[in-house]
């Protein structure tokens, strides 16, 4: 059983290039928005949060997301701009960046130091 979410983002591709958005299709509200990049070779993340909701996508480059919901571990690849992977609150995750990767990240709460929870489930 999948304990995760992707969503296939809607994407319009033709001679010129590709157009994918991003509208609708979130279970919650956009509050913040920012992408990381410069991170080649680096793994970051190693928290989850009480109340944070967010939506990841690889704008460019390969990001592996590993998740741990404290039921099961997963690893998701994410390395085509077109699908949105959920992390959801209960997700302990870390991200790890392949060379030139982007990673859009939308969240549903501002940021609030409070909110991290950086220990791993036993």
């Amino acid at each position: 059983m999948k304990r995760y979410t992707l969503l296939d983002l809607a994407t319009f591709s033709d001679e010129r290039g590709s157009l994918t958005v991003l509208d609708k299709v979130l279970p919650f509200p956009i509050v913040r928005t920012y992408w990381i990049y410069g991170a080649d070779g680096q793994t970051r993340g190693g928290h989850r949060h009480r109340v944070t909701r967010q939506a990841l996508v690889a704008v460019a480059g390969v990001v592996t997301i590993y998740m741990d919901d404290g039921v099961g571990q997963t690893s998701v690849v994410l390395d085509t701009p077109s699908v949105c992977l959920l992390v959801e609150p209960k997700d302990w995750h870390t991200m790890t960046f392949g060379s030139g990767s982007v990673l859009l990240v939308i969240s549903s709460h501002h940021y609030d130091r409070n909110d991290y929870i950086d220990e791993r489930y036993d």
